[in-house]
């Protein structure tokens, strides 16, 4: 897989000596293209009604840099030049901004940002479903300061609801539908310090099978749900593994007798199984112990992606005539949540990072196949950006992971993409980038600051949205 990954980037940066089209070169090609932009704009009419259904996807970490080099990447993959190749969030109507800080920091992280755009509030650093009163791992804080999702929300009004998520459903994108909890990292009881659970504090795996009745549930996370030693079904002989809760508790076995009829999946060839059964209204699968694997590399046998986990989650949701709510938080590589789109960031890994991205846009097209845009109002978003950046004035048809056409002042190649800070820092002497090299998917580009994990950015991101209401984004 890796190889074959390898060899498609080397397509990809082959296509530096591609041919501009002689059409662009005419005035006529351009004003055309504005002319025909200008009356679909006329063509719009706000769809002012009720919803039925709710998407909402929220690439994690997918802030306006990644949108764009996620479509360069789609359309070099397509054999294209790259940037004029649109995104299926590029047909949405209405764009609007968001201020993505914390109540106490101005470069925010995924759970107080999860709390604001799924609860409508905005909290504090690191803390998820709880207001800005509630404070970072202090147990005592979260009673009386918790806020309620759109997910909650959905399910009072009797509506389906279901989360798909590419990393643990107990990451803190999802877990910010359903979960009220002072530090984002208590996945399991046992990474709770004891001095939390004598207070009465719960983990979020445990609030996810308690707090409220989900239909639709998939993602990663399995050892947060079984008791310790209990032995992966993907990897029975590799104990670390293997479940870790304290309390003796399978919160799988939990969730499945309060729900006569759901049905617990493991592995992509059930899941097929349970969305294709007319019967099944309740659906969780975990398929990895802790965050699914990216797209490239993912087991294609035993593991679903994006898309076919989105695919079953509103092929189930839609089973119920009341409608649907559905969180879909790309994290492979970003919500949310992702995410492997910021996972991929924060390893400095531009490669990962924007493949898992086109997988992202790949499940938003097929959505708006799969829904009505006179009942479904779909929403994407990002929960925050990176300090990931494109540049050094790159040939258009060049590889996105390629090389700048000319060195810099010390004599040595780089690569147009960077990042501010990351684990890709080169050190004091800085080496020569192997065009090579560059193209690899486990390739870090350089950052300027040395740091484990690369940081999110602080700016605005991007809102997208159709269907019934959107116009009031």
């Amino acid at each position: 897989m890796r190889l074959l990954a390898f060899l498609t980037l080397c397509l990809w940066a082959g296509l530096s000596t591609a041919v501009i089209p002689a059409e662009e070169e005419l005035p006529s090609f351009w004003n055309k293209q504005a002319a025909s932009a200008i009356e679909a704009s006329f063509k719009i009419q706000p769809r002012i009604r009720q919803a039925k259904n709710l998407i909402l996807f929220l690439g994690d970490g997918f802030g306006i840099p990644t949108i764009t080099a996620t479509r360069i990447l789609k359309g070099q993959q397509q054999g294209k030049l790259g940037p004029e190749t649109p995104l299926a969030l590029d047909a949405f109507p209405y764009v609007a901004l968001s201020k993505t800080y914390n109540v106490d920091r101005q470069v925010p992280d995924s759970a107080g940002t999860a709390t604001a755009y799924l609860c409508g509030v905005k909290g504090n650093y690191q803390t998820v479903g709880l207001s800005a009163a509630a404070r970072h791992s202090q147990c005592s804080t979260t009673a009386g300061n918790e806020v309620f999702s759109v997910l909650e929300r959905a399910r009072n009004a009797g509506k389906a609801v279901g989360i798909v998520t590419s990393t643990r459903v107990q990451h803190a994108s999802p877990s910010g539908n359903y979960a009220h909890v002072v530090n984002r990292e208590w996945y399991a009881d046992a990474s709770m310090p004891q001095d939390a659970r004598l207070q009465g504090c719960k983990d979020i795996a445990w609030q996810l099978v308690h707090n409220v009745d989900i239909n639709v549930i998939l993602g990663g996370g399995r050892k947060y749900m079984t008791p310790v030693g209990t032995p992966d079904p993907e990897y029975p002989r590799n104990s670390k593994q293997n479940g870790i809760r304290e309390d003796g508790k399978n919160l799988i076995d939990m969730w499945l007798e309060a729900r006569p009829g759901a049905r617990y999946v493991w592995n992509r060839t059930e899941m097929l199984a349970a969305a294709a059964d007319p019967s099944v209204n309740y659906l969780m699968g975990l398929f990895e112990p802790g965050d699914m694997k990216y797209d490239l590399v993912r087991n294609t046998t035993l593991d679903p992606s994006l898309t076919e986990m989105m695919e079953a989650a509103i092929t189930i949701l839609s089973r119920n005539p009341e409608g649907f709510y559905l969180f879909f938080p790309a994290h492979r590589g970003c919500s949310s949540a992702g995410g492997r789109i910021d996972h991929g960031h924060h390893d400095g890994a531009a490669h990962k990072a924007l493949t898992e991205a086109v997988e992202f846009d790949r499940a938003i097209e097929r959505a708006g196949a799969l829904t009505d845009e006179d009942e479904t109002l779909t929403v994407v978003t990002a929960d925050h950006s990176h300090v990931f950046s494109f540049g050094g004035y790159t040939l258009r048809g060049s590889s996105i992971f390629g090389l700048a056409p000319s060195t810099a002042i010390d004599g040595k190649n780089y690569t147009s993409i960077l990042y501010g800070n990351g684990p890709g820092y080169p050190g004091s002497d800085r080496p020569n980038v192997d065009p090579d090299a560059a193209m690899q998917f486990e390739y870090q580009p350089q950052a300027a600051v040395p740091l484990s994990s690369e940081t999110h950015g602080g700016e605005d991101v991007a809102i997208l949205a159709k269907g019934p209401m959107a116009h009031l984004f």
